[in-house]
């Protein structure tokens, strides 16, 4: 007969992620493939000013981890901030950010699987899209239903890739530049050559110059940074969350100006601005750069112009496999944290052997499963309107983030408590990021990006409508 601790035991996640494994998971979630390919539209609008913007957006990216960062390591609990949410803000704010984050990962689930179809076809163009999708997707689904370790392993090495690249082009940009062969183009003048630094002025009368530009891409530029809230997703099976979850968190500035603005500064510099277009990055440009480079292997010339495509294929899949796995992990536990709160059904908390939420993860496989079909059925104009939903559901997440720790140092103040991992200019960082973010909806809707903001008041709407259903069904409370 088991003891009622060792039944108590095996209902709860097991700490299984190590170290390295938080410290890859973050820096993951900060490199993607918004950072690869996602640049062009950003840099078309803004030019060399981009830069600038993802500094900007850095900070406000650094200042919502060090919020949540706070809560997770005081409380290192299944369902992150929608558990915080639900004990300090209410129970529909629990339900809310829970549901919403859900949904925000499914539909990346699916742009995700979809590109990893697209990306497989550049090597066997005879594959099928959707048997190249249904492969990865049952392969990382099993994956993930193993062990919370194996995931951390798969994705720690799907990180290092992708570390590995960057730090290869930053280094070979460098050499370009400092051995003049990067070209006759290159050169650290093209962050201020054709229109200086601020070359496009959107809202001036000839598009030539100011600052609004830069205001327009800060949009695009915001949700390169998404994921990098999966740390507080992590705190429940970490191993010793009071000191791996602040290390990851601290790291994440100086990853972002290393890995975002020093890349960035270098790429702009051997490519000028003009010559990027919304279907390019500076990061290929760097690839093609090296199309006049060739040497000999056992006799044979090899030349790197096959070699650059084949290196930038691997990588943006790496990316996407990356992001997907992540999004798996992320929503098995979103959904066991909504099971346990009592805001989605009870079957979904059950665990396999291994401590794995098994039906949460299969329920969001087959949602993500379905979204698949639905991409490849629907016209394109239904997956512009899902993926704009995807906006709208970020925006709110981070919102939420801000807010509800504002609530929670609320609560710990008064009942006299000091907190292990303070956040960073504790309350002006949490208005910084609530003006920022409420700028952010305002900006996209000036600048014609209408469709994600209008959803957002009617999705709030069919959540509160699904919020009361559940409430009005729902036997469980939280003991909160």
């Amino acid at each position: 007969m088991k003891s009622a601790n060792e039944k108590a035991d095996a209902q709860q996640l097991r700490r299984g992620l190590q170290n390295r494994h938080i410290q890859l998971i973050a820096l993951g979630g900060a490199i993607g493939t918004g950072l690869f390919l996602g640049i062009g539209p950003a840099a078309v609008l803004a030019g060399p000013s981009v830069i600038l913007g993802y500094a900007m957006g850095g900070i406000i990216a650094f200042f919502i981890m060090r919020q949540l960062g706070e809560m997770v390591v005081d409380e290192p609990v299944s369902g992150s901030f929608s558990h915080f949410a639900y004990k300090y803000w209410g129970s529909f704010a629990g339900f809310a950010s829970g549901w919403n984050y859900w949904v925000l990962y499914i539909l990346v689930s699916m742009s995700e699987l979809t590109a990893i179809g697209i990306y497989v076809q550049f090597w066997w163009p005879e594959i099928p899209l959707w048997a190249s999708s249904l492969f990865f997707f049952l392969a990382i689904n099993a994956l993930n239903l193993s062990s919370v370790k194996v995931y951390g392993e798969a994705e720690f090495w799907f990180s290092i890739i992708k570390v590995i690249a960057i730090i290869a082009m930053i280094i070979f940009g460098v050499y370009l530049l400092l051995s003049g062969t990067g070209g006759p183009g290159a050169g650290i003048q093209n962050l201020w050559n054709d229109g200086g630094f601020f070359p496009k002025g959107l809202m001036t009368a000839d598009g030539q110059g100011g600052y609004q530009g830069l205001l327009a891409a800060i949009a695009l530029i915001m949700f390169s940074f998404g994921g990098l809230e999966l740390i507080g997703i992590t705190a429940a099976e970490a191993e010793q969350p009071e000191k791996t979850i602040p290390k990851a968190t601290n790291q994440v500035i100086y990853r972002i100006l290393i890995f975002y603005v020093g890349a960035l500064v270098i790429l702009f510099a051997l490519s000028p601005w003009k010559s990027i277009t919304t279907d390019s990055s500076p990061f290929v440009m760097v690839f093609e750069s090296l199309k006049g480079f060739q040497f000999s292997l056992f006799g044979k010339t090899i030349y790197f112009t096959s070699l650059i495509a084949n290196a930038l294929n691997l990588i943006v899949l790496t990316a996407a496999l990356s992001v997907y796995n992540s999004c798996v992990y992320s929503n098995s536990r979103m959904l066991y944290g909504l099971a346990e709160q009592g805001n989605a059904p009870s079957f979904l908390s059950k665990l396999n052997k291994n401590h794995v939420p098994v039906n949460a993860t299969l329920i969001s496989g087959l949602f993500a499963a379905v979204c698949i079909i639905v991409n490849k059925l629907m016209p394109e104009k239904a997956l512009e309107v899902l993926m704009s939903l995807v906006v709208s559901c970020l925006i709110l997440n981070w919102l939420m983030i801000s807010v509800v720790h504002l609530k929670f140092k609320k609560h710990k103040r008064e009942a006299q408590i000091r907190t292990k991992f303070p956040s960073f200019l504790y309350p002006v960082s949490n208005y910084i990021c609530l003006i920022f973010l409420t700028g952010i909806l305002v900006l996209m809707w000036i600048t014609g990006m209408t469709t994600p903001v209008a959803l957002i008041p009617g999705w709030l709407v069919f959540l509160y409508l699904c919020y009361l259903g559940v409430k009005r069904n729902k036997s469980y409370t939280p003991g909160y």
